[in-house]
Protein backbone atom coordinates (compact mmCIF):
# COMPACT_ATOMS: atom_id res chain seq x y z
CA UNK A 1 0.00 0.00 0.00
CA UNK A 2 1.21 3.56 -1.31
CA UNK A 3 2.10 6.17 1.79
CA UNK A 4 1.06 9.07 -1.28
CA UNK A 5 -2.02 11.04 0.58
CA UNK A 6 -4.51 12.24 -2.15
CA UNK A 7 -4.02 16.13 -2.62
CA UNK A 8 -7.64 17.71 -2.81
CA UNK A 9 -7.87 21.71 -3.55
CA UNK A 10 -10.34 23.28 -1.77
CA UNK A 11 -12.11 26.05 -3.64
CA UNK A 12 -14.19 28.29 -1.74
CA UNK A 13 -17.07 30.35 -4.51
CA UNK A 14 -16.82 33.56 -1.81
CA UNK A 15 -14.79 35.94 -1.48
CA UNK A 16 -16.10 37.10 1.79
CA UNK A 17 -13.81 36.31 5.07
CA UNK A 18 -16.95 35.84 6.91
CA UNK A 19 -19.02 33.94 5.18
CA UNK A 20 -20.41 30.81 6.01
CA UNK A 21 -18.81 28.97 2.67
CA UNK A 22 -15.39 29.87 4.11
CA UNK A 23 -16.12 28.91 7.36
CA UNK A 24 -17.16 25.49 6.13
CA UNK A 25 -14.02 25.10 3.55
CA UNK A 26 -11.84 26.15 6.53
CA UNK A 27 -13.07 23.08 9.16
CA UNK A 28 -12.80 20.10 6.05
CA UNK A 29 -9.13 20.04 6.75
CA UNK A 30 -10.21 18.37 10.31
CA UNK A 31 -12.71 16.65 8.84
CA UNK A 32 -10.76 14.74 6.15
CA UNK A 33 -9.99 10.83 6.45
CA UNK A 34 -6.49 9.54 6.64
CA UNK A 35 -4.31 9.18 3.52
CA UNK A 36 -6.26 13.10 2.20
CA UNK A 37 -4.65 16.48 2.71
CA UNK A 38 -6.67 19.07 1.57
CA UNK A 39 -5.44 22.45 0.60
CA UNK A 40 -6.81 25.84 -0.01
CA UNK A 41 -6.80 27.27 -3.63
CA UNK A 42 -5.44 30.28 -4.89
CA UNK A 43 -8.10 33.24 -4.94
CA UNK A 44 -9.92 33.91 -7.77
CA UNK A 45 -10.65 37.88 -6.83
CA UNK A 46 -7.99 39.62 -8.96
CA UNK A 47 -9.51 37.54 -12.05
CA UNK A 48 -10.65 40.40 -14.70
CA UNK A 49 -13.93 39.64 -16.45
CA UNK A 50 -13.57 37.21 -19.28
CA UNK A 51 -13.19 38.71 -22.13
CA UNK A 52 -12.14 37.00 -25.37
CA UNK A 53 -10.11 40.41 -26.56
CA UNK A 54 -8.42 40.25 -23.18
CA UNK A 55 -7.03 36.99 -24.12
CA UNK A 56 -6.28 37.31 -28.06
CA UNK A 57 -4.09 40.33 -27.37
CA UNK A 58 -1.65 38.74 -24.31
CA UNK A 59 -2.99 35.52 -22.81
CA UNK A 60 -4.51 34.20 -20.05
CA UNK A 61 -3.18 36.46 -17.19
CA UNK A 62 -1.24 35.12 -14.68
CA UNK A 63 -3.60 34.22 -11.77
CA UNK A 64 -5.77 32.18 -13.77
CA UNK A 65 -2.79 30.39 -15.04
CA UNK A 66 -1.95 29.72 -11.41
CA UNK A 67 -5.47 29.21 -10.35
CA UNK A 68 -5.70 26.33 -13.50
CA UNK A 69 -1.69 24.92 -12.00
CA UNK A 70 -3.42 24.37 -8.84
CA UNK A 71 -6.19 22.55 -10.37
CA UNK A 72 -4.12 20.41 -12.65
CA UNK A 73 -1.63 19.44 -9.59
CA UNK A 74 -4.62 18.26 -7.27
CA UNK A 75 -5.76 14.97 -7.43
CA UNK A 76 -9.40 15.98 -6.96
CA UNK A 77 -11.52 19.36 -5.79
CA UNK A 78 -14.18 20.16 -2.82
CA UNK A 79 -15.83 23.23 -4.22
CA UNK A 80 -17.73 25.02 -1.16
CA UNK A 81 -19.28 27.95 -2.49
CA UNK A 82 -22.91 29.86 -1.35
CA UNK A 83 -25.80 30.44 -3.62
CA UNK A 84 -26.26 33.86 -4.99
CA UNK A 85 -29.55 34.71 -6.45
CA UNK A 86 -30.61 31.10 -7.53
CA UNK A 87 -27.46 30.53 -8.99
CA UNK A 88 -23.70 30.03 -9.11
CA UNK A 89 -21.76 33.45 -7.55
CA UNK A 90 -20.44 35.87 -10.52
CA UNK A 91 -16.68 35.44 -9.04
CA UNK A 92 -16.54 31.95 -9.21
CA UNK A 93 -18.29 31.41 -12.24
CA UNK A 94 -15.73 34.04 -14.32
CA UNK A 95 -12.91 31.80 -12.98
CA UNK A 96 -14.58 28.45 -14.74
CA UNK A 97 -15.34 31.21 -17.63
CA UNK A 98 -11.37 31.32 -17.93
CA UNK A 99 -10.13 27.91 -17.11
CA UNK A 100 -13.11 26.95 -19.76
CA UNK A 101 -10.81 28.25 -22.48
CA UNK A 102 -7.78 26.56 -22.25
CA UNK A 103 -6.49 23.74 -24.08
CA UNK A 104 -5.38 21.58 -21.66
CA UNK A 105 -8.20 21.84 -19.47
CA UNK A 106 -7.37 21.60 -15.75
CA UNK A 107 -11.26 20.05 -14.64
CA UNK A 108 -11.29 17.31 -17.52
CA UNK A 109 -11.38 13.74 -15.66
CA UNK A 110 -11.24 15.54 -12.29
CA UNK A 111 -13.19 14.34 -9.16
CA UNK A 112 -15.27 17.13 -8.01
CA UNK A 113 -17.02 17.75 -4.88
CA UNK A 114 -19.71 20.20 -4.22
CA UNK A 115 -20.27 21.43 -0.46
CA UNK A 116 -22.61 24.83 0.24
CA UNK A 117 -23.93 26.16 3.12
CA UNK A 118 -26.64 29.02 3.43
CA UNK A 119 -28.77 30.67 6.01
CA UNK A 120 -32.31 28.49 4.26
CA UNK A 121 -33.37 25.59 4.06
CA UNK A 122 -32.17 24.47 0.71
CA UNK A 123 -28.43 25.15 1.80
CA UNK A 124 -27.57 26.64 -1.53
CA UNK A 125 -28.96 23.27 -3.61
CA UNK A 126 -30.13 25.65 -6.66
CA UNK A 127 -26.63 26.58 -6.95
CA UNK A 128 -24.75 22.89 -7.05
CA UNK A 129 -27.25 22.64 -10.11
CA UNK A 130 -25.82 25.23 -12.06
CA UNK A 131 -22.28 24.59 -11.24
CA UNK A 132 -22.93 20.64 -12.29
CA UNK A 133 -23.90 21.83 -15.47
CA UNK A 134 -20.89 24.10 -16.07
CA UNK A 135 -18.33 21.84 -14.47
CA UNK A 136 -20.03 18.90 -16.37
CA UNK A 137 -19.57 21.25 -20.18
CA UNK A 138 -15.56 20.73 -19.21
CA UNK A 139 -15.79 17.37 -18.50
CA UNK A 140 -15.83 17.43 -14.54
CA UNK A 141 -15.79 14.04 -12.85
CA UNK A 142 -18.87 15.18 -10.45
CA UNK A 143 -19.67 12.99 -7.07
CA UNK A 144 -23.39 11.84 -8.30
CA UNK A 145 -24.79 12.11 -4.54
CA UNK A 146 -21.83 13.23 -2.59
CA UNK A 147 -23.35 16.83 -2.59
CA UNK A 148 -23.30 18.69 1.21
CA UNK A 149 -25.70 21.33 2.37
CA UNK A 150 -25.54 23.00 5.66
CA UNK A 151 -28.71 24.63 5.98
CA UNK A 152 -29.52 27.20 8.19
CA UNK A 153 -25.76 28.28 8.86
CA UNK A 154 -26.68 31.18 10.69
CA UNK A 155 -25.15 31.81 13.93
CA UNK A 156 -26.79 33.59 16.72
CA UNK A 157 -25.85 36.87 17.37
CA UNK A 158 -23.94 36.62 20.90
CA UNK A 159 -22.20 33.48 19.09
CA UNK A 160 -21.20 35.89 16.64
CA UNK A 161 -19.11 38.83 18.74
CA UNK A 162 -17.97 35.99 20.85
CA UNK A 163 -16.04 34.34 18.04
CA UNK A 164 -13.29 36.91 17.14
CA UNK A 165 -11.94 37.65 14.13
CA UNK A 166 -10.51 34.09 13.06
CA UNK A 167 -14.23 32.35 13.12
CA UNK A 168 -13.06 29.32 15.32
CA UNK A 169 -16.20 29.15 17.07
CA UNK A 170 -18.01 28.86 13.51
CA UNK A 171 -15.67 26.31 12.26
CA UNK A 172 -16.52 24.25 15.23
CA UNK A 173 -20.54 24.75 14.52
CA UNK A 174 -20.04 23.93 10.76
CA UNK A 175 -18.50 20.47 11.69
CA UNK A 176 -20.82 20.00 13.98
CA UNK A 177 -23.91 20.50 11.25
CA UNK A 178 -21.62 18.25 8.87
CA UNK A 179 -21.34 15.49 11.15
CA UNK A 180 -24.92 15.67 11.96
CA UNK A 181 -26.88 16.01 8.72
CA UNK A 182 -24.62 13.13 6.97
CA UNK A 183 -24.33 10.62 9.81
CA UNK A 184 -22.61 8.54 7.04
CA UNK A 185 -19.83 10.70 7.52
CA UNK A 186 -18.98 9.45 10.75
CA UNK A 187 -19.11 5.52 9.51
CA UNK A 188 -16.92 6.63 7.11
CA UNK A 189 -14.53 7.35 9.74
CA UNK A 190 -14.73 11.02 9.08
CA UNK A 191 -14.32 12.68 12.25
Amino acid sequence: MSDRQLDVLVICGSLRKGSYNAALARTLPALAPGGMKLRTAPSFERFPLYNFDIQDATGFPPEVNAWADAIRRADGLVIVSPEYNWSIPGGLKNAIDWVSRMKEQPFKDKPVALQSAAGGILGGSRMQYHLRQSLTSIDALLFGRGDRHVCRAEIPREDARAQGSDGDRHDQASAFRLRTIHPAREREGIK
